[in-house]
Formats: C-alpha cells, sequence, structure tokens
C-alpha cells in the first residue's frame, strides 16, 4: 500500500465532471496533473449504487467550499465507469450538484497501485490520501467497507498539514501549534 511520503501514483482516467452537467459535456479525463501544484484529497468508495458511500460523496460535496477555501482540490473515485457515475449522479438527489469529478478507475489501476483494493471482493475500500502540491502522500486514512469517513476530520489533518507546524492531538485550526516541524 502507498504510505505517507510515497509519490502517488501516476493516472489518466476518465470522470464525470464536477458541477452543473450539460448534454454533451458530461465526461472528462483525469490525470495526476491536472491539479498540480495544488494540494489534493483523493477518495475512494467501494461502489456506486449503494448505502454508505452517497452519505460521504455528499458530505463531501457539501464541505467543498472549505477544501476550496484552503487550496485543496477533491477526486472522488471508485471502479465503476464514468457512465454509471454519471448515471448515479443523475438519479440520486444528493449527487445531482457534485462540485467535484467522480473518477471512473474501471481497470483497477490506480486503486492497485495505492493498495486499496478489498482482497475478496476487488472494490475499493473507502480510502482517503492528502496529496501536498509536490504530489507526495501526506495522510492515508483506510476504512473497512462497512464504516463511513468523517469528512470533518479530513479537513481538520488538512489545516495541520497546511501549517508545516508541530500539531498536537485533537488540535484544531486556530488553536496552537507545539512550533515548527523538523
Amino acid at each position: 500500500m502507498i504510505v505517507v511520503g510515497d509519490k502517488f501514483p501516476s493516472f489518466n482516467l476518465q470522470a464525470v465532471v464536477g458541477g452543473p452537467i450539460t448534454k454533451g459535456k458530461e465526461f472528462t479525463t483525469v490525470s495526476d496533473s491536472t491539479h498540480k501544484g495544488k494540494w489534493q484529497v483523493h477518495f475512494f468508495w467501494p461502489m456506486d449504487f449503494t448505502f454508505i458511500c452517497p452519505t460521504e460523496i455528499a458530505e463531501f460535496g457539501r464541505r467543498y467550499k472549505d477544501f476550496k477555501d484552503r487550496g485543496a482540490e477533491v477526486l472522488g473515485y471508485s471502479t465503476d465507469t464514468h457512465f454509471v457515475h454519471l448515471a448515479w449522479r443523475q438519479s440520486h438527489p444528493d449527487l445531482k450538484e457534485l462540485p467535484f469529478p467522480m473518477v471512473a478507475d474501471t481497470k483497477r489501476e490506480l486503486s492497485q497501485a495505492l493498495g486499496i483494493l478489498h482482497k475478496q471482493d476487488g472494490v475499493c475500500l473507502r480510502a482517503t490520501f492528502i496529496v501536498d502540491p509536490e504530489g507526495i502522500v501526506r495522510w492515508v486514512q483506510v476504512n473497512d467497507l462497512s464504516v463511513g469517513r468523517n469528512v470533518e476530520e479530513v479537513l481538520r489533518v488538512l489545516d495541520a498539514l497546511q501549517t508545516d507546524e508541530l500539531c498536537p492531538c485533537n488540535w484544531k485550526k486556530g488553536e496552537k501549534t507545539l512550533g515548527k516541524a523538523a
């Protein structure tokens, strides 16, 4: 599995565009260089048209402005096709206005390179990666298939990483740090 300090793998994948969907302009290509030089949050879910996944995806959508305010881009992935992503966005009320792209890792190349495929089911585990502007993984969280993640915690960790200082347990933006990181 890719760990903190590793370079995020190269990829070039199809995605459903973020924001309002215009007929004939539903899809785009997303690669590791699309948001080069920016903080990035890559999060993976097992499958579209499921139960826990839309709660997480919708929460990332609701908090998207908070990520943008921190100079971070959000990208969501599963191994479903971009056509399945589009059908789900169009049919699920909480996903219709999703502001970030839903990326299709259909051949499982990226999820395999990251080491986040469930060994029995072959779907992505609920994994989240925060990647710095140089493309280095700075935080990884991987949950079991049955447990949704906490988007507030992703924001808290992003805030801590962006201070480039030592942040104690339960630290939140605006609180005192422990000084400069070595």
